[in-house]
């Protein structure tokens, strides 16, 4: 797969080729919907907690005497159905996190990189820099681009003016290409990947 890269000015910088294996694969949404649920649930925190009846402070001495009143057997009030007492199978902290093979976590990246690809939502540059770290600038640079939904990929380093400039601006995420993932590519419209982003993610995948 063949693809022109493009300067951040809008000209063209050559061509790529894509892999196929990367690239070039049909999406599977239960692929992707596994990943993506598997990356929300180890960000929960779990810290969600109610008391139940065993940790309220209150009496445990009999409401009232068990016969003769007219009303309903009562012991303690602690018990959830009493105003004060503790909630009835409330959360507790947990963590939320769930086992997911390596290789369908790998499948997942590609299937998300395949359907931008696919659906022509990739964009590749020569590289991501920027001479200073003025957000106006390039919030300009990207309403020439037609980028107002967009996930930034660059190499192993950032380059710290682009990651400065791009933190104002609303809907744009820049990461380092360690940091690609299937969540952060699908939640934006367009796909920007750096001449080296690509050429690390074939070298991880090869």
């Amino acid at each position: 797969m063949d693809i022109k890269i493009s300067t951040w000015s809008g000209e063209e910088a050559g061509d790529l080729q894509l892999s196929e294996a990367i690239f070039g694969l049909e999406p599977r949404e239960d692929i992707l919907q596994r990943v993506v649920r598997w990356q929300l649930a180890k960000k929960r925190q779990g810290t969600h907690k109610t008391k139940g009846r065993a940790e309220i402070a209150r009496t445990g001495a009999k409401m009232y005497k068990q016969k003769g009143t007219g009303r309903a057997r009562h012991h303690s009030a602690r018990a959830p159905q009493f105003r004060g007492g503790g909630k009835a199978h409330g959360p507790v902290v947990r963590s939320h996190e769930h086992d997911l093979p390596k290789k369908v976590r790998a499948l997942g990246l590609k299937h998300a990189l395949s359907a931008k690809a696919k659906g022509s939502n990739l964009i590749v540059v020569d590289n991501v820099a920027m001479a200073e770290g003025k957000t106006k600038a390039l919030a300009a640079t990207l309403a020439t681009m037609g980028l107002s939904n967009a996930l930034v990929i660059g190499g192993a380093e950032l380059d710290q003016n682009f990651s400065r400039a791009a933190r104002g601006i609303p809907n744009i995420d820049v990461l380092p290409v360690q940091g690609i993932n299937v969540y952060d590519i699908l939640r934006r419209g367009m796909l920007v990947l750096s001449r080296a982003a690509v050429e690390a993610l074939e070298e991880r995948f090869k």
